[in-house]
């Protein structure tokens, strides 16, 4: 059962790399934004196309899914949140949140 599968998520993860896909000069916010996509679909059966562009992508910007990894790594554990016009979708997990028993 290898079956290509449709990800509910597809329509706005296509227009966030749409998006991407004309930036020469990626800012915190896009690297983020194409890590959580990386991750999303890097075991998904389908969206061959996403995958492919985000390849082409990374080519474009001029690293590799490690260096990737390097970059928002930093960017994370020195403190960086998405800005404000960011999609609710963008938010990988719920341990993006305040943990409401610090409040």
């Amino acid at each position: 059962m290898n079956q290509a599968q449709n990800h509910p998520l597809y329509s706005t993860d296509r227009e966030n790399l749409d998006r991407l896909c004309v930036i020469d000069s990626p800012s915190n916010n896009n690297f983020v934004e194409l890590a959580r996509l990386i991750i999303r679909y890097q075991d998904f059966k389908g969206a061959e196309d996403l995958n492919s562009d985000m390849e082409k992508l990374l080519k474009k910007w001029n690293i590799n899914r490690d260096k990737l990894e390097v970059i928002t790594r930093k960017l994370w554990s020195e403190g960086f949140r998405p800005t404000s016009h960011s999609s609710p979708d963008n938010v990988g997990s719920g341990f993006d949140t305040l943990d409401s028993s610090q409040a």
